[in-house]
Parts: structure tokens; sequence; C-alpha cells
């Protein structure tokens, strides 16, 4: 039979209490007013006062039932130091009830004065065995049954640290029968923790541990309320880990905790699981977020924050992204050019911005036109790369561990809906996104969301809401993840456009932020992106005439596309009669562009009519001049943060003399090819920011170039 712990209020007794004789007067009363850590009150109501004051667990001698002949009914005996008191219950369940709880409350005091002063640890440890038994067999129904014991040991452990290997693990085998159903109290999971890093081959992390930490993963509800059971669970996982199989001893655990059936029976694994994984990747990064925040970092609240005197001041950290907006790409792309100095922390070194020019501002075009230049529409802001994150061997080895947790829970059917939508909100630091490890790897998740048929599944690598990137931005060209020219984003495209949308609105969202990289993977060759492109004609998605001939032309310079947009034309007669007009006036390449793609582009059709084009930020070298010369009609050339050099621009200085406007900014140019400029009479405004122009080129170009009214000669000698 099985009772429950006495509560407040719970008992009504009589009382008798003599030094020599058990008659007296029997009194019905409440006696039971509270339990207090060590003493239990009784209180009477008779004129003799014998019960006023409160009798400790500790002076409790014995207690028994009453067994002799005439006792009265369900009865207990409490013999104090100078007499006896009689609890009489109402039924015999209710004494039963009392007896046992009261043995155990007198009892479990016992077991704490004797392992509040250890001097024995072979004592102790026989002492630690008896108190798990006395829980275990305890016919008592109470949560503190057998958190009581496990609080005793903790308790214990933390107020003596100079315990040997061998004492820790024989505490653990002892009271390892509590854990099987009980989460351990916060300071026994630092306990653990604790041994998990100093012994992680241990047998005890797998023969005791793993039950304790499946148990936590089974039934865990928040992490937030007992953030140790997560640290617990974290660094166990590094324990295994640790072992000669590494991650294969993971990976059975990670199947362990699914089960063999195609669907998982335990609807809290996966939650938990990535909270772990989540906060463990978050720690990796943890010493360069509390650098640029200041704030304390785990370690410093563990040992006692600094004051805040004595912190380092704040540090002008600056990370940048991705923005479709044409004056945040302008901001993100002028303070790319300042110049970094490398900051060292404890484990990460990071770029940090001279703040010396932070409020100057380039122009990217600095011709006169007013109308939208198409670089609006098109460009694409370059890879992120000005972080340099480089974490130490220890924080590097926990990285790689979750991250490939996370891989492996993406390869279950029944998790991955669950997961995605999970990670849909991107939930780690801007500092990981920026690390090219880490958003190389977790590129194995993205991907099989992305090839995964179900709609719950791939929506998720849309934004969680408007105005927020999501998964489908970072990994597509120029965005901070991304490191494959784009085969995410096809693959990506193609899952999307292949379900439910396959709509207008998911077209105009990729001609306002994405036609760029749409464009290039065109001019590749890639049958998805050409799609699309004929979609946005065929819906009327884009509306620039420029823009459209742009289109044409793209997807006339590869077989496929050529093929697809015949079709599109037999359906709408009136694309071609843009194509006759002569070609666009305006062209711009999407980042990430080659010289090949360029020639591409330029021999698919006529582009006599060409007078801007932009190949900012693109991967054209000096090699493209030999195309860019039979452009007659060309007058403005974009080439900012290119390769190309003193031997192209040579070549078109003998050929494009009525090319009046020129942006080498950011450029590989010297002397020797900003010379030859001299002969370009008709230049208005060059941009020779950040180049290795010397004071005396300057001055000579000055004087032979007589129409020069804007020149850009910033961060040069010059300057």
């Amino acid at each position: 039979m099985r009772y429950k712990l006495l509560q407040e209020g719970d008992i009504q007794v009589c009382v008798i209490r003599h030094p020599r004789t058990f008659l007296s007067k029997i009194l019905t009363s409440k006696f039971l007013r509270r339990w207090e850590p060590h003493h239990l009150t009784l209180a009477d109501n008779s004129p003799t006062g014998y019960m006023e004051n409160s009798i400790s667990y500790s002076a409790i001698e014995d207690v028994q039932l009453l067994s002799w002949e005439n006792a009265p009914k369900y009865c207990l005996q409490l013999t104090i130091p100078g007499g006896t008191v009689l609890l009489q219950a109402a039924n015999s369940y209710l004494r039963d009830q009392w007896f046992h709880s009261l043995q155990w409350k007198k009892k479990i005091y016992k077991y704490k004065k004797v392992l509040s002063n250890p001097s024995r640890w072979e004592v102790v440890l026989k002492e630690i065995r008896t108190l798990v038994d006395m829980a275990l067999t305890s016919p008592l129904q109470d949560d503190s049954i057998h958190q009581a014991p496990l609080e005793i040991v903790s308790k214990l452990l933390s107020e003596n640290n100079n315990l040997t290997t061998q004492d820790h693990e024989s505490i653990i085998v002892a009271i390892a029968p509590l854990l099987e159903n009980n989460h351990p109290p916060p300071d026994l999971c630092e306990f653990f923790c604790k041994h998990c890093r100093e012994r992680p081959r241990s047998m005890v992390v797998i023969e005791v541990f793993t039950p304790v930490v499946q148990r936590i993963l089974k039934h865990n509800m928040d992490f937030g309320k007992c953030p140790r059971l997560r640290l617990f669970t974290q660094e166990y996982i590094l324990a295994l880990n640790e072992l000669n199989a590494g991650m294969e001893v993971v990976k059975k655990f990670i199947h362990s905790m699914h089960g063999p059936t195609g669907q998982c029976p335990h609807p809290r694994v996966l939650p938990n699981l990535v909270a772990v994984c989540l906060a463990a990747i978050y720690s990796c990064y943890e010493e360069f977020i509390n650098s640029r925040d200041n704030s304390p970092s785990l370690k410093e609240i563990r040992n006692g924050c600094q004051q805040q005197c004595d912190r380092k001041p704040n540090l002008p950290l600056r990370l940048l992204h991705t923005s479709p907006d044409l004056v945040s790409q302008e901001a993100t792309l002028t303070e790319s050019r300042l110049k970094p100095v490398i900051v060292t922390s404890n484990e990460i070194h990071v770029e940090v911005e001279r703040n010396n020019t932070a409020n100057q501002k380039m122009t990217a075009n600095v011709g006169n036109d007013s109308e939208p230049n198409l670089i609006d529409c098109l460009m694409v802001s370059p890879t992120c790369s000005t972080m340099s994150i480089e974490l130490s061997a220890q924080a590097d080895r926990i990285l790689g561990c979750y991250v490939e947790i996370l891989k492996m829970l993406s390869d279950y059917d029944d998790w991955r809906p669950a997961l995605a939508s999970l990670l849909q909100p991107i939930p780690f630091p801007k500092e990981a996104l920026a690390h090219e490890k880490f958003t190389k790897e977790l590129k194995y998740v993205i991907q099989r969301f992305a090839e995964d048929p179900r709609q719950e599944v791939h929506s998720c690598l849309l934004s969680v809401r408007a105005g927020k990137d999501g998964w489908f931005q970072l990994y597509s060209p120029g965005g901070v993840a991304c490191d494959d020219d784009g085969e995410l984003f096809a693959s990506m495209v193609h899952i999307l456009m292949g379900s439910c949308y396959k709509t207008k609105k998911f077209l105009l969202s990729l001609a306002e932020n994405k036609l760029g990289p749409c464009m290039l993977l065109a001019l590749r060759g890639n049958q998805t992106m050409v799609e699309i492109l004929c979609l946005m004609l065929e819906y009327n998605i884009i509306d620039n005439n420029d823009t459209q001939l742009q289109i044409i032309s793209t997807l006339e310079s590869t077989d496929v596309g050529k093929r697809m947009y015949e079709q599109l034309c037999d359906r709408q007669r009136e694309l071609k009669e843009l194509q006759r007009k002569g070609g666009p006036t305006r062209l711009t390449l999407p980042s990430k562009s080659t010289d090949a793609d360029l020639a591409r582009l330029l021999s698919s059709g006529s582009f006599g009519n060409l007078e801007n084009l932009s190949l900012a930020f693109t991967n054209v070298t000096s090699a493209c001049a030999e195309h860019l010369i039979k452009l007659p009609s060309l007058k403005q050339l974009n080439l900012w943060s290119t390769q190309f050099g003193d031997a192209g621009l040579r070549l078109l200085s003998e050929h494009l003399t009525m090319l009046q406007v020129l942006n080498l900014c950011e450029t590989p140019v010297t002397d020797a090819g900003l010379l030859a400029l001299s002969s370009m009479k008709s230049l208005c405004s060059l941009n020779m920011n950040s180049t290795k122009l010397s004071a005396d080129t300057y001055e000579d170009l000055k004087a032979k170039l007589p129409n020069l009214k804007e020149v850009d000669v910033r961060y040069t000698e010059a300057w």
C-alpha cells in the first residue's frame, strides 16, 4: 500500500502525555500546524499546557504502533525525553500514513546530521547506500522522498571538493537508482558536468548518465527553469564525442532517443535536443558576443563578475548584412572599404572598424542621369567577408559536434517538419552566421529542408515574417552564407516553384530582391532560373524596358533559354518587338559574374545601343576588355571592386575614346594603367578611390583631361 507524505493540517489526533503513566486525558486537536525543517509542532488546548513547545524530530526517540491489549484504536506512540505522546487517528490507513511519515522525517534528519560532518568516506558511502535503499523501499508516495536524498548528497559533494575520482564514481553509482525516475538537483548537475569534463571516458558516463539524460530529454518541459539540466546534457554529449568512436556513439544515442520506428514516441525529445544544440553553439561564440556588448560571460558570472570600471571599453564592432534596399547597400559597401584592425579576445579574432571616416560617403555611379539606375534593381551586395572568426580548439570541437547533431536530426523524416519550424526564425547569433565554417556545415540541414517535398518543411526556408531574412535569403548569392555560386539557391527556388509558391507574388519578390542571382544562374544554363525569367516576362513582373531587354538577352545566351524564350514569344509576340529596337541602353551584371559570363551575354544579341554598363562587384578581370571595346555607344563604365587591371585599362583607352564616366574604385590599377587614361579626352567623371594612384600621376591626368569635372582620389597617395 502506498501512502502520501503528511502535509500541513492533515492530522486529527488525541494527545496523552505524562512522565509515568499513559492515561491522562484525551483531547482531540489538530496538532500538525506546520512541517518545519527540524521539528513538528503539537498544539494542545488543555489547561495544563503540556504541549506548548515544539517537538524536534531529533528528540523523537522511537515511533511505534500501539499493540498491547486494550490499547486505544489506531494510535501511535512517540517516545520523547521525559515522556510519551500518543497520536490517535480515525482509521488504520491514516495511522499508518502518520507512522511512515514520522519515521521518514526522523531518519532523513538523522542522515543529514551524519553526512554533514563526514569523517571516513567508506562510512559515508555506506550511509548513502542505506539512505538510497530507504528512499526506494519507503511506502510513501511523494516527490520529496527521492529528492531529499539527492539534495543531501548534492550538498555533501559541494562542501567536499577534495574527493578522489574513485570516491566520485562510487557516490554516483550509489545514487544512480534514485536518478531513474528523478531529475538531479542543480548542484548535482554541476557535479555531473565536472565529471563529464574531467573523465569523459569513464564507464560511469555510459552506464549511469545515459538513462538520466534520456529521462531529461523525454520529460523536461522547460530548460529555462532548470538551465543546469541543459548544461549537463550538453556536457554528456560532448563526453560521448570524446570516446574512441566519437560521433558514431553520439549518432547511436540520437537514434536511441528517436526509437526504431518511423515515428518518435516522445514529443519532447526533438525540442529539447534543439535547445541543447542552440545553447552549445551560442557558447562557442560567447566570448566574442560578450566582448561586443561588454556584458559579463558565464564564466565571469560564476566567478563573480568584475566591476564595470574594470571591464574593457566597448569596441565598435560591425557585422555587414545583405539588404535589398539600395541605400542600405550603398552604406554597407561604403563601409566595407574602411581599413580593418584585428582585435584579439581569448578565443576569437574579429575585425573592428576604424571610426575616423565613419561619416564619409562614396557614390558608385557619378553620372548625372536622373532616371533610376539599373543597378538599383539588379545589384547584389557581395558576400560579407569582413569578419574573421577563429575559434579555440575546444570551441571548434563543440561547434563541430552540435552541428553534426543538427544534421542527424534533419535526417529523420518525422522530425524534419518540427526542426524546420524551430530553425525558421534563425535562432543563431549573427556571429555564427558570419562564420564560414558554421554556415558551410549547416548547409546540409538547409539542403534537407529544400529537398523535402512537404510544403510544411520547405516553406520554412522563407522568412518567418516580412522584413526579416530567412534561410532562402542567407544562402542566396550575395547572402552571408552563400559559398556555392547559387547552387543551393537554385535548389530552393526549384522546390518552392514546384509547390504552391508558383505564383505572381513569389515571382515579384524574386524580381525585387534576387533578380541578379536569377539572371546570373540563367546565364550559366540553370533551367529553373531560365523558367523563372520566362515567367517574369509572361506575368509582366518587370516594368522597366531595359530590364526586360536584359532578361531577353540573358535567355538567348543559352540553348535552353533560347528554346524557352521562343516558346514564350509564340504566346506573346510583343516581346519580340522589344528586341528589334536594338537592345538595352543600360546593363548590370550580377555579382560574382565572370569574364565568360560577360562574353556569353554580349554575344547573345545586339548591344549597339548600350550606354551604361555596370560590372561592379563581379569577378571580371582585364580579359573582359576585349569584349568591352566592341560596345561603340558605351559612355558609362562601372568597374568598382573588380580585378580589372592595367592591361585592360590600356586597351580601353585605345578604343573607348567616347567614354565619359569611369569608376575604378578598389581595383588593382596602378600608375602604369592610369596614365593611359590621358588619351580619353571625353572623361568628365573619374573615380580612383582606394587605388595605387600617386600624386604625380594625378597631377598629370588633371593637366591632360580638360573635361574632367568630378574626381575621387580618397585613400590614395594623392588624397
